[in-house]
């Protein structure tokens, strides 16, 4: 059997916590780690109705992508909806889990599911991050060098973009002189020497720092490991917010918002006026995304697909680049089959099933 804990283990390998912005609540929220799942409900929003939909579906975990507790909470009362949900959610054993803003972060995660919705090519990070990568540098007798490589690149170290296995190594020589009480893998107590060694240089994910300094201790053959570590500014293709491509073939004007409501389902479409040019480059973000707008420019983009946009920041479109609001619960719905999608693919012991549940709190007259 499954439990849960393995479960969210396996979405943090894809979409790590440590990916998730300040202010986010992602993570485990209701719910023992060890209890064993019996189904899997995926869905946008964890509310009543759909722990309701969960009981009755033998589902004792719901995978959101947002999370129900967003502030703290100091009482547990049913005096709102968050609360309600989650007394409901402890009552019957169902636990909820949210992947959030760890899995808009992401290549391959909520923006690339809207790029994959829209047919994008060529589609990467819009606005990586930087500080998340950490640089790793050590010291081995020629003979363990590769020893020690492999057993970095396999906890995780050495990924750079679609290059695996990257590292840099020079030869010089190490020096010490094992005092009393050591036991030197080369060399004798209280004897000087010199070993021709490897300077192994290596980048990792600054979150794997532990996983990685425990993978380097047990692979080298030293008793005291010299090391030091360097967190960079270098920016993490792999991780960062929003995503941009391009259509496979360049639109006009209604041509491209029929194509838009066409492919993201639209009901309705918010927008500046377009771009007079064959529209081809697309940014896009899940959710809120007018931080993103001046990324969207820099980087060329003819519209910006997003959601949540206020009237007045409409105007920062300025004749740069055309801005379509699709709606939050619009940009974001799909995240449902990104999830249930890497979920049934893991995991066939238990159903991983879609909510049918329809949450999405606005509604249109139109």
């Amino acid at each position: 059997m499954t439990q849960v804990r393995q479960l969210t283990a396996y979405i943090e390998s894809f979409a790590p916590l440590a990916y998730q912005e300040s202010y986010d609540n992602a993570g485990l929220i209701v719910g023992d780690p060890t209890a064993e799942i019996t189904g899997v409900l995926v869905t946008l929003d964890a509310t009543e109705s759909v722990v309701d939909e969960a009981i009755a579906k033998g589902c004792n975990l719901i995978v959101a992508h947002h999370p129900i507790v967003f502030k703290g909470l100091k009482k547990l009362n049913g005096k709102n909806y968050v609360e309600r949900t989650v007394i409901k959610a402890i009552k019957h054993d169902v636990a909820i889990y949210a992947a959030h803003t760890n899995l808009d972060n992401v290549a391959g995660g909520v923006n690339f599911k809207i790029a994959e919705k829209l047919q994008l090519q060529n589609v990467h990070i819009l606005a990586p991050k930087s500080q998340v990568l950490s640089k790793l540098v050590t010291f081995a007798p020629i003979a363990a060098t590769q020893r020690v490589l492999e057993a970095l690149y396999a906890a995780g170290a050495g990924q750079i973009g679609d290059y695996k296995n990257c590292s840099f190594r020079t030869e010089g020589t190490g020096t010490y002189q094992p005092g009393d009480g050591t036991n030197p893998a080369i060399g004798e107590v209280g004897e000087y020497h010199e070993e021709t060694e490897h300077r192994i240089e290596v980048l990792f994910p600054t979150h794997q720092q532990g996983q990685i300094l425990t993978a380097l201790r047990q692979a080298h053959p030293y008793e005291e490991v010299a090391y030091y570590l360097s967190t960079l500014d270098n920016q993490n293709l792999e991780v960062g917010s929003g995503a941009i491509g391009e259509l496979p073939e360049p639109l006009l004007g209604n041509a491209w918002l029929s194509y838009l409501k066409e492919h993201m389902q639209l009901n309705l479409i918010r927008y500046t006026a377009l771009p007079t040019r064959p529209i081809r480059r697309i940014a896009v973000c899940g959710g809120v995304g007018s931080f993103l707008l001046p990324d969207a420019v820099r980087a060329g983009a003819d519209i910006f697909v997003t959601a949540d946009y206020k009237y007045h920041e409409f105007f920062d479109a300025d004749n740069r680049i055309g801005i379509c609001d699709i709606g939050h619960y619009e940009s974001e719905v799909f995240t449902k089959e990104l999830i249930s999608g890497h979920l049934a693919k893991k995991f066939t012991t238990f159903a991983v099933i879609l909510s049918e549940t329809d949450n999405n709190p606005v509604r249109y007259f139109i």
